[in-house]
């Protein structure tokens, strides 16, 4: 009878230990994902290679919002429960978001292995004490855009380098008539209403000459370095020389809030510089095919002693919610899904689409901490980059694309690029554009500064 209970006892032990390993290899799960601007074939590709490889996850879905009601739709998600695994996120909105995201688990992804091969702009957005909080693919930056025509016909045979060259290449392009209308813009800059992202240009500029944007939890704008014996005010200067196009007395006056928005006169072919990111080629070629333009790197202070090279990102990224909307169980399956689980796939596919070149990978499962190995056939970043025409995050994407002529300036742009975190960025950019608008009515840079530095102080959260 003792013989039988141990016989007994041993095969109920077998059976729960493969039965444990049988559960194992049949977990599986969905993933939902929600963006703006792009659509679902965007991802199909992306999507069907990495189900296709991955052992645990059977579908990923994606559902397109628009940018008017995003916001407020995923706020109302979230709050009901009903809300995506992963979902995008503006750059500038994760202190929003802070506590409704779940950073990527430990033992995943490694903060400090993967921040050598990322273009710098977006490590600092994404990492904060050693945690990673968001990955993207992609990061966008500005360029500037040319019409060669108007180029060729004046006998310039580049694109500016530096502002001083950018100066003089409005001067000889800018036609103004006799009653002082301007017919010809040299450049599309110096308002705020007709311009597009004029707060990210005046932004750049304050960069490229060196302004810590805050500091200590204050903002300064025009605390920058000293150069020698010369103080350097970087905020102030780069408010001045912005709003200099748009002053009539200036010798670089080419542009005010008369002209049509900035994007729609440089496809008209009535100005012949714009800056902008890479969104706005594909709106220039539709409206425009015709129109022989090009693009080239943003133009950088003249002087590197006096300031340093900058660029600024505006971009999307891709979190993972802390709280999911669970699988029911399926078919065979002894046990449902569990939040831990799904952050922890959701984050899987991030890592694999952001980082993963394609081939041979190592990944770990949510159940028992186990290492498995599978491939992926193609490089998941690669693929979407070529699909929706996007500069890269990744050093290795960006050293291919540097001379693609779409989208090379934007990817070495990403090099260079910069932000700063801050709450209400919509707010934060309306002083901006407003700062912009005081000095053209009248009211000194110094004054408009001030007041604009006192606002955003206001406003913002600083990390």
């Amino acid at each position: 009878m003792q013989k039988k209970i141990v016989l007994l006892g041993l095969v109920l032990c077998v059976f729960v230990f493969t039965g444990c390993k049988k559960e194992a290899a049949s977990f599986d799960t969905s993933l939902s994902v929600w963006g703006v601007f792009d659509n679902e074939g965007d991802y199909r590709e992306v999507f069907n290679s990495y189900v296709g490889s991955h052992p645990h996850v059977s579908n990923i879905s994606y559902r397109k919002f628009t940018i008017d009601t995003y916001r407020d739709d995923l706020l109302n998600a979230l709050a009901s429960g009903n809300n995506p695994d992963i979902f995008m996120i503006h750059n500038t909105w994760l202190p929003e978001f802070a506590d409704k995201i779940a950073p990527a688990p430990k033992g995943m992804m490694n903060p400090e292995a993967i921040t050598p091969n990322l273009a710098d702009v977006a490590t600092r957005d994404m990492i904060f004490g050693g945690e990673i909080f968001a990955l993207t693919p992609t990061v966008d930056s500005l360029a500037l855009y040319y019409n060669k025509d108007i180029f060729n016909a004046a006998g310039i045979t580049s694109p500016p380098a530096t502002w001083s060259e950018f100066d003089e290449i409005v001067k000889q392009l800018t036609q103004i008539d006799d009653n002082g209308r301007i017919i010809r813009s040299g450049a599309t800059l110096g308002t705020a209403k007709n311009i597009s992202r004029p707060e990210d240009i005046l932004t750049v500029l304050m960069m490229q000459g060196g302004a810590e944007m805050t500091r200590g939890g204050s903002v300064f704008f025009d605390k920058g370095i000293n150069a020698g014996s010369k103080a350097i005010n970087p905020g102030r200067d780069a408010l001045l020389y912005y709003t200099s196009f748009a002053r009539g007395t200036s010798p670089v006056y080419t542009w005010n809030n008369a002209q049509h928005y900035s994007i729609d006169s440089f496809y008209e072919g009535t100005a012949a510089m714009t800056i902008s990111y890479s969104y706005s080629y594909d709106t220039i070629k539709a409206k425009n095919e015709k129109l022989n333009f090009a693009v080239a790197p943003l133009p950088q202070i003249d002087d590197q002693s006096l300031g340093q090279q900058a660029n600024f990102a505006n971009y999307w990224m891709f979190v993972v919610a802390k709280n999911h909307k669970l699988d029911a169980p399926k078919q065979g399956e002894t046990f449902q899904v569990n939040n831990r689980m799904k952050i922890w796939e959701s984050w899987q596919f991030l890592r694999v689409f952001a980082l993963h070149p394609g081939g041979q990978i190592q990944l770990r499962s949510p159940l028992d901490n186990s290492v498995y190995t599978t491939v992926f056939p193609i490089d998941l970043a690669k693929k979407y980059l070529e699909v929706t025409k996007k500069p890269p995050l990744r050093k290795d994407l960006i050293e291919q694309q540097k001379n693609d002529v779409r989208l090379g300036a934007f990817a070495r742009g990403n090099l260079i690029a910069r932000t700063w975190l801050r709450s209400n960025a919509e707010q934060v950019d309306d002083v901006f554009s407003e700062m912009i608008d005081n000095v053209n009515k009248g009211l000194s840079v110094e004054k408009a500064l001030e007041a604009g530095a006192g606002k955003t102080q206001q406003l913002i959260r600083t990390r």
